[in-house]
């Protein structure tokens, strides 16, 4: 039988060289390296010196590299300054945690060109990842700050009422659940204020990529914003608020298509409707469902059984078909609270609004770069399992080996992963 040294006996020393808590990570930095994004962040104008110590296209590389680590705050990052692994991938010291608050901030009032520029390398970043023809789904979410950040004022926040918030703007693929633009705006505006202007922004952006259909709730909506779908011939699918003067004009609909009859009973009707704001009627469908009571009964509807949802729409589709699709887009919320689980994008960098812009960029970037890499998982899932690893880097003639600790439990899975990153063009 072995004999077992007791804990309080073992003798302690900081004296391991060359280690590293997140060898697992290297699958991570050999996709980045293999993607060139270094070289794709060197465009970026950043006004510093070319032989600067920590230059622009570093500092973004490392601001990166830390949001898919856990970084919550930029204060966290000082766990990383030190690690081997990370100071071999960006060629030499990590830059120190204060100077990221200052460079945000320089990048914020010096270049004014840098928030589109993030935006062109995150499209270039994602253009293969993206389907020939895209489904833009278009949300806006809240991010409560607590202190005294540029612009953030009292608007709508259900989870912290009266609490000064922001309330960006996003836009994210459908289909392949890349993010594909983002803008910060302050807390007491309105889900749909300035959201034409974005979308020209982001239609610029994609180049030859055709947007086929789109998707909003009903935060979005009014004349220019439709008008706006039409112009362009994209297909909608929107939300829209249940309103007494919708109402009335459905109670007069006698003719209902019934397209479920099992658990719930879901009928629909179409027709053509123009609210106040409206230049013109458009298509409105409207599906109304109710629970079937099992009794063995008959059972009579009355009006006050029926749950009403409508949606305008310029295609002409089924009405269950537009619900359907619609409701797609609910996984929409799960993006979002994914870049807020797993980057972060609802912490707050600094009191500077400018700056304030270019950290969620930074983020967004990240949770796109991370979607091909571990696709079906969650960032706070894949990162403990396949990241966090203990290893060391040891050097031998002219090798340099990363030696990972031999009871990763996933060592099988991370070295087919591993593979597969080699094989990338």
């Amino acid at each position: 039988m072995k004999s077992t040294t007791p804990i309080h006996k073992i003798k302690t020393e900081f004296s391991l060289d060359q280690s590293t808590s997140i060898g697992g990570s290297k699958i991570f930095l050999d996709y980045l390296e293999k993607i060139k994004l270094s070289q794709v962040l060197q465009i970026l104008a950043g006004g510093k010196a070319h032989n600067a110590l920590f230059s622009v296209h570093r500092i973004l590389l490392y601001l990166i590299v830390g949001w898919v680590l856990g970084c919550e705050r930029l204060f966290h990052f000082r766990r990383w300054q030190k690690d081997s692994l990370l100071q071999r991938f960006l060629g030499g010291r990590c830059p120190h945690h204060s100077l990221l608050y200052k460079e945000l901030d320089r990048l914020g009032k010096t270049n004014p060109h840098v928030r589109m520029e993030l935006r062109q390398v995150n499209l270039e970043v994602i253009r293969p990842c993206l389907p020939s023809k895209l489904i833009l789904d278009l949300d806006s979410t809240v991010e409560t700050v607590y202190g005294h950040q540029a612009k953030a004022a009292k608007g709508v926040n259900a989870h912290k009422p009266g609490r000064k918030s922001y309330h960006p703007l996003l836009a994210f693929e459908g289909q392949s659940r890349l993010c594909l633009n983002a803008v910060l705006r302050s807390g007491n505006v309105h889900s749909s204020t300035e959201a034409v202007p974005f979308l020209e922004e982001t239609f610029n952006l994609f180049g030859q990529h055709q947007v086929l259909y789109s998707r909003f709730d009903k935060g979005f909506g009014g004349e220019d914003f439709y008008s706006m779908w039409e112009g362009r011939k994209i297909g909608y699918v929107g939300k829209m608020k249940w309103t007494k003067r919708l109402a009335t004009e459905v109670a007069a609909c006698r003719y209902w298509k019934r397209y479920v009859d099992e658990d719930w009973i879901i009928e629909g009707i179409a027709l053509g409707y123009q609210a106040t704001s409206w230049k013109k009627p458009r298509r409105v469908a409207v599906i109304r469902k109710a629970k079937v009571v099992d009794d063995d009964q008959a059972c009579l509807l009355l009006d006050t059984d029926w749950e009403y949802e409508a949606i305008v729409t310029n295609l002409d589709w089924e009405s269950i078909d537009l619900w359907r699709f619609y409701n797609q887009r609910c996984c929409m919320e799960n993006y979002i609270k994914e870049a807020k689980r797993g980057f972060s994008i609802d912490k707050i960098a600094t009191g500077s609004f400018e700056a304030n812009e270019i950290d969620p960029l930074v983020k967004l970037l990240a949770y796109n770069l991370c979607e091909p890499v571990h696709r079906g998982y969650t960032n706070a899932r894949f990162r403990p399992e396949f990241f966090h690893c203990a290893a060391t880097l040891v050097s031998h003639s002219r090798t340099t080996v990363l030696k990972l600790a031999k009871t990763f439990t996933n060592r099988h899975s991370w070295n087919r992963m591993e593979f597969r990153i080699a094989q990338l063009e």
